[in-house]
């Protein structure tokens, strides 16, 4: 246990976190999420929803400044302009945890996979409802 920290954040998550540079990205992902066959680094948090989790990283890491979108989510397959419910929780938390609140670009579903792929660490939950994933880019920590 530690005080200010998330209990939801594993050690193994918080390495992760914590080794991530300004610029790298991470996705939240939900459980119907290919996360074997995008990811070399997974950290599974069976029990959390991805809203609990995007949180819970929020209240740690910072959005990164210097992007015009440092969050994207999966677009609706046939319906782009749709939001899903769990994106409009994301955004919700994202403009009350963040300390660089920024709106969600949504990207079409194969591009997502491919930006995936390209991230530092997949955090699958056990979220179910659909279009629960969301990449978030890290920022800067600035001197204290």
């Amino acid at each position: 246990m530690l005080i200010g920290i998330p209990n939801l954040l594993t050690p193994d998550l918080l390495r992760h976190l914590k080794a991530m540079g300004h610029g790298d990205e991470l996705v939240i992902a939900d459980a119907n999420f290919p996360a074997e066959a995008c990811a070399a680094r997974i950290e599974r948090l069976a029990g959390a929803s991805a809203t609990e989790v995007l949180r819970a990283i929020l209240t740690i890491m910072p959005l990164d400044s210097y992007v015009d979108h440092p969050a994207r989510t999966m677009q609706v397959v046939g319906d782009p302009d749709t939001v899903p419910d769990i994106v409009a929780d994301f955004q919700k938390i994202i403009d009350e945890t963040a300390d660089h609140p920024a709106k969600i670009r949504g990207v079409e579903r194969h591009e997502f996979y491919v930006e995936a792929r390209k991230t530092y660490c997949i955090v699958q939950t056990a979220e179910t409802r659909l279009y629960g994933n969301i990449i978030l880019q890290k920022g800067v920590v600035p001197p204290s």
